[in-house]
């Protein structure tokens, strides 16, 4: 459902195209590699692997590959640890997170 919200906010919104969707962060890192896209939307808690652990993996084999992740829990050291991971912004699921998408969406076209 939440892949489906996001892909039809960034559709709706934006001149950005969805090149692929991932149901586990395993399957978002083979993705990455696949598809090489410019721009990865994870969230903390997937099956599999997480959010962290994927943006891990991804920042090495896509180090160009801005990332942004979703979260139930925005604390401060989730901020940081994201940060060391390779994660460019996290988004709070229950803070406007369409708002705080679409903002991170036109810096990274500029």
């Amino acid at each position: 459902m939440i892949r489906n919200l996001v892909r039809s906010t960034i559709e709706k919104n934006t001149d950005w195209d969805v090149c692929g969707e991932a149901e586990n962060g395993e399957v978002a890192v083979q993705r990455v590699k696949d598809l090489h896209p410019d721009i990865v939307l994870l969230d903390l808690q997937m099956p599999v692997m997480n959010g962290l652990e994927a943006a891990r993996q991804i920042i090495v084999i896509a180090p160009k590959t801005e990332m942004l992740m979703f979260t139930m829990h925005n604390t401060a050291q989730l901020v940081k640890d994201a940060r060391a991971a390779g994660i460019k912004t996290v988004i709070s699921k229950t803070e406007s997170p369409r708002t705080q998408i679409l903002a991170f969406l036109k810096a990274a076209g500029n």
